[in-house]
């Protein structure tokens, strides 16, 4: 069977279909080699004293790993010399990441989440990276963070790649999604599944259960519904499973089906959720959407959403579509 690379892939999408422009090709291969770097970070573990925190916090408060701070880094110095981006913007930085002037400034800007669920880090459990690429609009002036501000639907791509017993590199450039695993033998990121589908009906949820008496009454009642099993409302039996890493979460939904909820709670009633919409829901959903699923905030399109702070937190409801259908029709008979 021919093997084709991830820049075969890409080169070929850009000569016989015309779907990417060669300074999206060049920013997705760049991406997907800082992967590989992150990656060979991750798996050394403690061999490479890369355990454990860095006795920092970012922008929202959160304690980073060792391995945020190194990955973010890895990210950066990856992407601002390549002509191919303006900016960027990370979970890990309070705002953006301007293209040094030593560098030329491409029309591309780049979000991501470096290394999502890096609370698992230290006991072994799959995290991941996730990525939102935008077009950015107005050339003739210098970049902030209102060119970022753009609703998801106008991704030009997104991606994760999941650290895990197989490092894959899961990616949508508006057409489909495809799948690459890495060959740690030749370095090489081999196409191992195209036009990636999520089933349209599941017996599974993840959700973390531990939240429940924070929740709204709409998830509560879809919860209650999927735990009464083949004698309740749904008349099936349905597993729950939960990672506590979006990525492997979201990957688990790709490959098999099922939901992924992140819902509001009432511990924080002024924040509408936890996830950030920019570098985290934005990129899942559009890449379950080309997969034929479904992704809301509970009431509406989470790619409909237009931000107005780079660090924007959402609700998230996303997988198969008969489910969240369900979780959303339970938001709306609410209102």
């Amino acid at each position: 069977m021919k093997r084709v690379s991830l820049t075969r892939y890409l080169v070929e999408q850009q000569r016989e279909h015309g779907h990417i422009p060669p300074q999206l090709r060049l920013l997705i291969e760049v991406v997907a080699r800082a992967c590989k770097q992150i990656a060979i970070a991750v798996n050394k573990g403690a061999l490479g004293e890369l355990l454990g925190s860095a006795h920092s916090e970012n922008v929202q408060g959160e304690v980073q790993k060792k391995l945020d701070v190194i990955s973010n880094e890895v990210l950066i110095e990856a992407n601002e010399w390549g002509g191919h981006l303006a900016a960027m913007a990370s979970e890990e930085m309070d705002t953006i990441h301007v293209v040094p002037n030593r560098y030329p400034q491409g029309e591309y800007l780049l979000l991501y989440d470096p290394l999502d669920g890096s609370s698992n880090i230290d006991v072994n459990v799959s995290i991941g990276t996730i990525f939102s690429v935008l077009r950015k609009v107005g050339h003739g002036r210098g970049v902030s963070e209102e060119d970022f501000l753009q609703p998801g639907k106008q991704q030009a791509a997104a991606g994760y790649c999941v650290y895990g017993p197989q490092t894959t590199l899961v990616l949508t450039l508006g057409d489909g999604v495809v799948l690459f695993t890495l060959d740690r033998e030749t370095g090489s990121w081999v196409l191992t599944e195209s036009d990636l589908r999520i089933p349209e009906e599941t017996r599974e949820f993840a959700i973390n259960a531990s939240n429940q008496r924070h929740w709204a009454q709409p998830v509560r009642r879809y919860i209650d519904e999927c735990l009464a099993g083949k004698d309740g409302p749904r008349a099936k039996d349905f597993n729950m499973r939960w990672v506590g890493s979006m990525v492997a979460d979201v990957h688990r939904i790709l490959s098999r089906g099922g939901v992924f909820l992140y819902p509001w709670d009432s511990r924080e009633p002024e924040k509408p959720g936890k996830l950030r919409l920019m570098y985290e829901a934005n990129p899942m959903a559009f890449l379950v959407e080309q997969a034929g699923g479904l992704a809301t905030d509970g009431r509406q399109r989470i790619l409909d959403i237009v931000p107005t702070k780079l660090h924007e937190r959402v609700s998230v409801v996303l997988g198969s579509r008969a489910e969240v259908q369900r979780v959303t029709e339970l938001h709306q008979a609410e209102q």
